[in-house]
């Protein structure tokens, strides 16, 4: 009877501890700091650079972050953690945060690092388009 009132404690605590929030979910909303070489960068560009921004975003980011940017593009179904949703994010950082992760990517995730890839001046464009997104 022991054994079996301990097997029934141990399952009940394991499942209430799946119904909480994970420790990832709670990190994933913790931004982390922008080194200070980004951290006071702003858009050098006009809102017009979004127009070009846009174009870059649909042939580098839709396929993870989906065409409007809210991370469900169809290569981001499979990644974990998922994309960030870009309507969401750009209301909550800088100018700066945005050219930094774009730039240098995001260590634990499938954000790779652009620089080199694109200039600072499309980086700067797509900072413009995703400003944009709601």
């Amino acid at each position: 009877m022991k054994k079996v009132l301990f097997i029934f404690l141990c399952v009940g605590v394991i499942i209430i501890s799946a119904c909480g929030e994970s420790t990832s979910a709670i990190n994933e909303s913790v931004l982390p700091t922008v080194p200070s070489n980004y951290a006071n960068l702003t858009n050098p560009l006009s809102t017009d650079a979004a127009i070009a921004g846009g174009e870059i975003f649909q042939s580098t980011c839709a396929t993870c972050h989906g065409s409007g940017g809210h991370g469900d593009g169809p290569a981001g179904a499979a990644l974990n953690p998922p994309p960030k949703d870009l309507s969401v994010l750009q209301l909550q950082v800088s100018d700066g945060y945005l050219f930094w992760r774009i730039s240098e990517g995001s260590p634990g995730t499938a954000m790779v690092a652009w620089r080199g890839i694109l200039t600072d001046e499309q980086i700067w464009q797509l900072t413009a388009y995703i400003r944009t997104l709601k």
